[in-house]
């Protein structure tokens, strides 16, 4: 019998063909946005100048193009933190670094509408899979600059939409949210619920990356308006809001340079480190 040997997965898999998204080093730009359903990248890849698919493989579609001469993918999460946790390991391993979620989200206060934008300054985590990256009292908090350039890239030339600012909820059970639960996140002022960005966040703030989400209101869960049995159409002019919005505040993001200016503020992390929780 040999010796036993551990495998750090992270280590095995950096700078080579990942396993599950199915996409190689020099197949994706450093901006990558995510939207959950893989259909929907077919949506942002047609707002990309020469876009091309890369892989469909289970629930993660890449494609990659260029917007206003910027090199930007778009890769499904699917649904989950589990899944969207994969899709940003495996991007990050090989050269993405800017991550902005891009998808549904269902309001909890009163006054938010189907199609209207929320755009997330970080994520109550109510997963499981953060709590593997992070202490449980960690907060998921999305990049600053980021962030500031998706509120300006709404607020430039919007659409027939009104924008929200807030803090989101990420949760693992879609029907387990009983009317105690949402009650609970309405009393905390939490402006809306989803199932991803506080896994996205947190590893994105583990990994010396970026993170930021802007999501289109798909019902609200205050005042009882959803939309479960038919075309959700405006939800549907909601995604191609967030998805503009998501694209300029990328264009916004370089020409400001905010990389650099944030650069300015923060110190030399040691991202070779990493927090194990307690088993």
């Amino acid at each position: 019998m040999g010796e036993s040997k551990e495998i750090n997965k992270a280590n095995e898999t950096v700078g080579k063909p990942q396993y599950h998204i199915k996409v190689s080093p020099g197949e994706v730009g450093k901006y990558v946005l995510l939207p959950g359903d893989p259909d929907r990248v077919l949506r942002i890849a047609k707002y990309l100048e020469h876009a091309k698919e890369i892989a469909f493989h289970r629930e993660h579609r890449t494609w990659t193009g260029k917007y206003k001469g910027i090199t930007v993918s778009a890769t499904s999460t699917g649904m989950g933190c589990p899944s969207a946790a994969i899709a940003v390991e495996e991007l990050a391993n090989i050269g993405a670094t800017h991550f902005i979620r891009v998808g549904s989200t269902a309001a909890l206060q009163m006054g938010m509408k189907i199609g209207d934008i929320a755009i997330s300054t970080g994520a109550m985590r109510l997963d499981g899979t953060s709590s593997y990256y992070a202490h449980p009292g960690f907060p998921a908090i999305t990049d600053f600059y980021l962030t500031r350039a998706l509120i300006d890239a709404a607020t430039t030339d919007r659409g027939d939409y009104d924008l929200f600012v807030g803090l989101s909820a990420s949760s693992d059970a879609f029907y387990a949210e009983t009317p105690e639960f949402q009650r609970m996140l309405m009393e905390h002022k939490v402006l809306n619920i989803e199932m991803e960005s506080s896994a996205i966040n947190t590893i994105a703030h583990m990994r010396g990356l970026k993170a930021g989400m802007v999501c289109a209101v798909s019902g609200n869960l205050a005042t009882g308006e959803v939309i479960y049995d038919r075309v959700n159409t405006g939800l549907v002019q909601g995604w191609e809001d967030a998805i503009q919005i998501a694209l300029e505040a990328i264009y916004i993001y370089e020409q400001r340079d905010f990389q650099n200016i944030s650069g300015q503020y923060q110190p030399v992390y040691d991202y070779n480190s990493r927090y194990y929780p307690k088993y």
